[in-house]
């Protein structure tokens, strides 16, 4: 048998009254009533946790305000509404003070009155449990074993540092090529913490034109600048007591980077054109493309900053990298395009998983899930092949060998390909090509010699 939906405590002391209030109360199946004629008594009861309590403000033991201060002390959450013979304003406005729900005077509409601040309650109370069903199914669905696919040995180092950040705030900078789902693991990291039922606020660095970040990051007040028609809150602000994720950090404008910095340091933010210091608690998770290093190098990206966001450092390896990982994702991508497009599972050929395999995927999972997302439209029967399997990357191999190249030629193609892929890295480059860092840099020179 379901417990009531809504367990009330009625707190009266006049013998008549109580009846007619246990009958106005007990008219909902779903309220379970307990009538009490003294503070004492309801006060020791508290311990039953009543979902909503009514206190008559002229009782025999002690005054309705006395009961109210030591109910909300003890259940603060559970909404009091105060029951009274008196229609005195300067009363109401000090019991809503107090923080009671409501205040209802002994008339001939009380009945009405009281139902209707019973049904405000419940549907109050309803939403509360469906965010907070909402927020624990989020929270499943970025379980680390459920949110990120991969048994690779790359993927089993990520899971390794994902769990070194639960239980504490350490700032987490994200690091991988476009496409590797950086924002899907900074979710993970927001909702396997102590900050899960708190904001994750995600910014596109990249985005938002650098006139507009500032504002968008640390808001602003009204008039502060033309077109500042209203106060606007920044992301910073909104993820109070979350987590902010800044996306593409590399992009931010060398100016704006000290602001962040401040802000980062003193764990506070002043809205453009404002006074107001606003105290942060916010954790930050960072991520980029780009090797934040060279960008150091080239005084595109501050020092101090860079050691600020370091924190855990996390890198995603590309999909290339990830062994049969591209198969699991495969059929993950597969299974969940079926689903919310009402069709049957599909299955991979031997043919299609090998296909798959033997692609190099510059776009990663982004151009994964493009594929078979296409190869699901395209297939018959409930089966994917190698012919439904379609790439379009400009970065094929048969594109590069159709071309009329001499050797050298196609030793430049294949070097800027790489430097492309690697955003620049001269040492990864060397490593994957097997070559020496010297002969990559003397073509390089003769690279730009010749353009």
């Amino acid at each position: 048998m379901n417990s009531p939906e809504l367990k009330i405590f009625a707190l009266e002391d006049n013998a008549v009254f109580s009846k007619m209030l246990h009958y106005i109360l007990s008219m909902d199946d779903d309220h379970d009533v307990k009538m009490f004629i003294n503070g004492r008594d309801l006060l020791y009861a508290l311990d039953e946790n009543p979902s909503v309590i009514t206190v008559d403000y002229s009782l025999p033991d002690m005054t309705g305000e006395e009961v109210i201060l030591k109910i909300k002390a003890k259940l603060p959450q559970v909404p009091i509404i105060v029951i009274s013979g008196q229609n005195d304003i300067q009363t109401a406005v000090s019991l809503f003070k107090l923080g009671v729900y409501d205040y209802i005077t002994k008339e001939e509409d009380i009945r009405e009155r009281l139902l209707n601040a019973l049904n405000k309650i419940k549907t109050k109370q309803s939403l509360e449990e469906e965010v907070q069903t909402l927020r624990q199914e989020l929270s499943n669905k970025y379980e680390f074993d459920n949110s990120i696919i991969g048994n690779s040995t790359p993927m089993k180092k990520v899971f390794q540092m994902l769990h070194k950040t639960k239980n504490n705030n350490i700032t987490v900078s994200i690091t991988g090529e476009t496409g590797t789902g950086k924002e899907v693991i900074a979710k993970a990291i927001h909702y396997n913490s102590n900050r899960k039922n708190k904001p994750f606020v995600a910014v596109n660095i990249a985005a938002i034109p650098t006139s507009l970040l500032e504002s968008e990051l640390f808001g602003h007040e009204k008039g502060s600048f033309t077109g500042a028609i209203a106060k606007r809150v920044g992301k910073f602000e909104e993820a109070n007591g979350g987590t902010i994720f800044l996306d593409e950090i590399g992009e931010m404008d060398i100016n704006l980077q000290a602001k962040l910095l401040r802000v980062i340091q003193e764990r506070e933010v002043v809205r453009i054109g404002g006074n107001k210091v606003l105290k942060l608690d916010v954790r930050i998770i960072t991520a980029t493309h780009r090797d934040l290093s060279l960008r150091m190098n080239e005084k595109l990206f501050r020092e101090d900053l860079y050691y600020r966001l370091l924190g855990l450092p996390i890198h995603l390896p590309p999909l290339r990298e990830r062994e049969n990982d591209v198969l699991l994702i495969a059929k993950f991508l597969a299974d969940q395009f079926t689903k919310s497009n009402g069709m049957q599972k599909l299955t991979f050929t031997k043919e299609a998983k090998e296909k798959l395999l033997n692609y190099h995927f510059p776009g990663n999972i982004r151009e994964l899930k493009a594929i078979v997302e296409l190869s699901a439209v395209m297939c018959d029967h409930d089966i994917i092949s190698d012919t439904d399997v379609q790439f379009s990357s400009s970065q094929d191999i048969n594109t590069l060998l159709n071309k009329d190249l001499t050797l050298k030629e196609y030793t430049f193609e294949i070097i800027r390909s790489f430097m492309d892929r690697y955003h620049d890295n001269v040492a990864t480059v060397a490593k994957k090509l097997d070559i020496g860092k010297v002969t990559i840099y003397r073509y390089l020179k003769e690279m730009d010699t010749n353009s």
